[in-house]
């Protein structure tokens, strides 16, 4: 070169002013496309650490239950060990030994229950973290649009409402089910178990997920290396509830456990429509009960299973059914414990108002998981839309009622009529190596 001098060609341009140029010149997608999920839902995240302090401060306070479980508590901390002596201002204690361990610490960081608002505190970090393992999940999936998580979290009244403006006991379940589907996502199949079983502990309504883990479990492990993981849970759901087992074990299983309380029919949110006697009536309470199994044997044998393979084949060790195992995906996880939860809800003999935290954050991985194309997106969006206002509806009324379970069928419908998931090794790929550790 002349004169010995070097000349420099352009820099190139940094990865991160490469991806953030793209993003602008994407700005108009940014919201439809998935590939921005992390993006729109870490910038929602940090809106919501605003909007629930605010809720907190302008919002007032309602005493539905806080008290109740406070009395509870306190007569467990006070040496009261027989659970049918154990009650509040709202009746008996009906929830598990896990609801007594967790609020009988909000009773002592709350100062006896007396200090409400560092209480709704508490509930919107538990608000936080669950919104974290929400996103984590559609992360993950990658088939809702991100524009959706706006009325995933900013948009429903009755949600923040559940969570820190009523305290109830339904959130911190929810907060644990979401962790445990976080762990099988991850292939920590055992320590999700785990995690499930005390998400159980705290609030029963869980259980609406456990056939699809049944499945789930069998279809990975087959039978035999199943029962070890059911056992865990069962040994957890003993230990927590030993205490209260060697004083009064009946007293203790009928009312943490009572599959046949009776609920009110002033606070029902899906059946006001039908007349009171017909609600309370033992034979519709077995109609509903006799649908909900007949639809999750339909779901398990037509449309979780694959296809050409026999119920009986999946009880087998993987290694030895007649067609090759395949890995789970994190769509079959997620879509099949979904599903499984969701039947339950179609068909249940009441829904109460904080009842909605049971599947609120499911319903938009359901309506884009259907298998009608032409479901358009405003359509979802309306039907998002409507469940929500039928949970906003203070009473229920007989329309709110029947759009409910309108949207529910529908629902249903796209669910039974979505094709098979199939098989993605490049999603399991990347835990196949330490797989063994993990189960």
């Amino acid at each position: 070169m002349a004169g010995g001098v070097r000349r420099r060609g352009p820099a190139s341009p940094s990865p991160l002013w490469g991806k953030l140029h793209a993003l602008w010149q994407d700005k108009h997608l940014v919201l439809f496309k998935t590939e921005h999920t992390l993006l729109v839902v870490s910038v929602l995240w940090i809106l919501e650490i605003g909007i629930n302090f605010w809720v907190i401060q302008r919002v007032a306070y309602t005493e539905i239950d806080w008290k109740a479980y406070m009395d509870e508590v306190e007569g467990v901390i006070n040496g009261t060990y027989d659970y049918t002596q154990l009650k509040g201002d709202t009746g008996p204690l009906v929830y598990p030994a896990g609801f007594v361990y967790i609020f009988a610490a909000l009773y002592y960081i709350t100062s006896h229950g007396v200090n409400i608002r560092l209480g709704q505190y508490i509930f919107a970090v538990f608000y936080l973290v669950t919104l974290l393992l929400v996103f984590r999940i559609y992360n993950r999936t990658k088939k809702v649009p991100p524009y959706v998580f706006f009325f995933v979290c900013c948009a429903s009244y009755r949600i923040h409402s559940i969570f820190v403006l009523r305290l109830f006991n339904d959130p911190v379940a929810m907060m644990l089910l979401f962790g445990a589907i976080n762990l099988f996502m991850d292939g920590y199949w055992t320590l999700g178990c785990g995690v499930f079983s005390l998400a159980v502990s705290v609030k029963m309504n869980v259980l609406l997920f456990a056939p699809g883990l049944l499945f789930l479990l069998v279809w990975e492990f087959g039978l035999i290396r199943t029962i070890p993981k059911l056992s865990l849970c069962a040994a957890i759901q003993l230990l927590l509830g030993l205490p209260f087992l060697l004083d009064n074990p009946a007293g203790y299983v009928s009312r943490a456990f009572d599959l046949g309380r009776q609920f009110m029919f002033k606070w029902t949110v899906n059946w006001r429509f039908l007349p009171e006697w017909l609600f309370l009536n033992r034979y519709f309470h077995l109609l509903l009960l006799a649908a909900h199994l007949l639809t999750l044997l339909l779901f398990a044998f037509r449309r979780w299973k694959r296809p050409g393979e026999s119920i009986f084949e999946l009880l087998k060790e993987p290694s030895k059914r007649k067609i090759p195992a395949q890995n789970l995906t994190v769509d079959q996880i997620v879509l099949i414990l979904f599903t499984s939860n969701f039947v339950g809800m179609c068909f249940s003999r009441s829904l109460h108002y904080q009842f909605y935290v049971w599947y609120f954050h499911t319903l938009p991985y359901l309506l884009w998981s259907g298998g009608v194309k032409k479901l358009a997106h405003l359509l979802r969006v309306l039907i998002l839309g409507l469940i929500e206002l039928s949970w906003n509806t203070y009473p229920s009324t007989n329309s709110s009622s029947a759009a409910l379970h309108v949207c529910h069928l529908i629902i249903l419908l796209c669910l039974w009529l979505a094709p098979p998931l199939t098989s993605a090794p490049t999603e399991k790929q990347e835990h196949t190596a330490d797989k063994d550790k993990r189960h």
